[in-house]
Parts: structure tokens; sequence; C-alpha cells
């Protein structure tokens, strides 16, 4: 996320303030930035880089914090899911601000957080949230990540993303759907997926001939 400078208190508020802008942006067809984490899987600490998860499909779940509310709620459900990710090529990532030792001790003491099989990664100096945009730099809330939402592809390129505000959850079988339709236009050239399409319906063939007839 982008940080405008503070406001100096004087009622200068009215004043155009210049934006910071990160190193890195998301920008569909870019590359992610290969960095170094630490993660919580499985009972025991790793650590990787996204180029480790290279060669298969990765989808990057941001969430604001442990020991919360919504978030047990969205990685159980994707832990519900997990096989099905992995059935499709995709390894699961769930990234907060915390440490890896909070994720161990929330794990512990979470019967949701409990079941979970794919890796936790801990991002206690933000970088990682804040090369992917979502790290919230100004209130209450600063330190934490928005809930955001990555879809990469085998060459390390984002294809897809959404995020938004934290008061809302969001649905696994709507990112497996999007994954699903990442992987059929990335294996069928020329064709695309109409809105709300599901693995097996119609797809279109862009060209001349379609003009004018949807």
């Amino acid at each position: 996320m982008y940080q405008q400078e503070g406001c100096c208190g004087g009622g200068c508020c009215g004043d155009k303030q210049e934006a910071e802008m990160p190193e890195y942006f998301p920008v569909i067809g870019n590359k992610v930035p290969d960095l170094e984490f630490d993660y919580f899987q499985k009972e025991s600490f790793h650590k990787a880089h996204f180029s480790d998860f290279r060669d298969k499909w990765a989808v990057v779940f941001f969430y604001p914090a442990d020991f919360t509310f919504i978030c047990p709620t969205e990685l159980e459900e994707m832990q519900k899911n997990y096989k099905k990710f992995q059935e499709l090529g995709a390894e699961v990532l769930s990234v907060s601000t915390d440490t890896k030792f909070t994720h161990k001790a929330w794990h512990d003491h979470s019967p949701a957080i409990k079941t979970l099989e794919y890796p936790m990664v801990a991002d206690p100096s933000g970088d990682i949230s804040d090369a992917f945009g979502v790290l919230i730099q100004d209130g209450e809330d600063r330190g934490l990540a928005l809930r955001g939402s990555f879809i990469i592809d085998p060459s390390g390129v984002l294809q897809a993303y959404e995020v938004h505000a934290n008061n809302v959850g969001r649905s696994a079988d709507e990112l497996l759907r999007k994954l699903e339709a990442a992987i059929f236009v990335r294996e069928h050239g020329g064709e695309v997926c109409p809105a709300n399409w599901k693995k097996g319906g119609k797809t279109l063939k862009p060209g001349i001939d379609l003009v004018g007839k949807i």
C-alpha cells in the first residue's frame, strides 16, 4: 500500500500530499518479487523463497492477524478445500504479519487452525505484505495486512488478485473457480472464460466473427 505523508496538524490538510510508492505494486502479468520468508507447517519451522514454489501454481492468501475472528473461518475453509487446490497443481500460502512463533501458538490453541496443512508464512517485518500492496500504513490497524488473495502461475507471474476491507471474509470456492479459469486459459491459447465460468463450461474464442453477437 502506498503511504501519504502525515498532516502537519496546522490546518494544512487541504494541501496536496504526495504519496510514497512502493518498489513493487501488484500488476497483472508481472513476476512477483522473489522474497525470502519463514513459515510454519506441520509442527515445524521452514525457510523459503517464492521461487521455491515455481513450476506449480500458488495461491497467496493474506489475512490481518492470528488469534482473531474472521481469519480462522477463512483459513479453515481453505484447508477444507486444500486437496482441491493441490489436485489443480497449486500450493496455498497463508500470510500475516505475525511471527512464526505466533503461528505455532495459534495452531496449538485453535481447533480450526490445528487442522491446517498448508504453509503459514510469517511476515513480521511487513515486507511481503508491503510488496503485494496490502500492508496497512495508517490508523489503529497499522502494520496488519488487508484481506488480499493472489494467484501466481508456475512461471511466477501474477494472473489474478483481489483486495478488500477486513470486515468481510472470502470464499475458497470462488478462489478455486478463478484458479481453474486461469489454468484453462493458460493451457488453451486463444480461448477465454466468460462471466461465472466453471470448469467444463462453455468458453469463447474472440475474433471478428464474434463481434456484436454476444
